[in-house]
């Protein structure tokens, strides 16, 4: 049998928890992931979409649809946190692996869509690395 493990959004209305077996693990570097984060890239786990225990908030949870593309994003209404959601074609759980409380036991599988990746970011992996806000 899995662990457990927990996430929540930023500000603690949503939590849930769900058993650490993911199938697959990928940073997706694509335009739209990008939008859908605000950041360099999306870090999503994949499960089974029961694979899931809504602790409190569920009805805090909401859901982005792409109307040409079959992505999505579901965010706490409060703010704004992305949390997990079931893929389109329902295969799926994608589970955005920042909003876990621990570290999944899964390796990372692939970056994919580097195609699309930024320059911004390819060149800010080579900087200087500190532990908090630079002094």
């Amino acid at each position: 049998m899995a662990n457990m493990i927990s996430g929540s959004c930023c500000c603690g209305d949503v939590e849930f928890a769900l058993a650490d077996n993911f199938s697959n693990f990928y940073f997706c570097h694509c335009e739209q992931c990008r939008k859908l984060t605000g950041t360099a890239h999306a870090s999503n786990l994949f499960t089974s979409p029961e694979n899931i225990n809504w602790v409190k908030g569920a009805e805090k949870v909401k859901r982005y649809d792409h109307q040409e593309r079959t992505f999505s994003k579901a965010f706490c209404e409060n703010c704004g946190s992305g949390l997990p959601f079931i893929s389109q074609s329902g295969k799926s759980l994608i589970v955005p692996a920042g909003s876990l409380n621990g570290e999944p036991s899964i390796a990372l599988d692939a970056q994919i869509f580097c195609s699309e990746q930024t320059e911004w970011h390819q060149q800010g992996l080579q900087v200087t690395k500190v532990p908090g806000f630079p002094a």
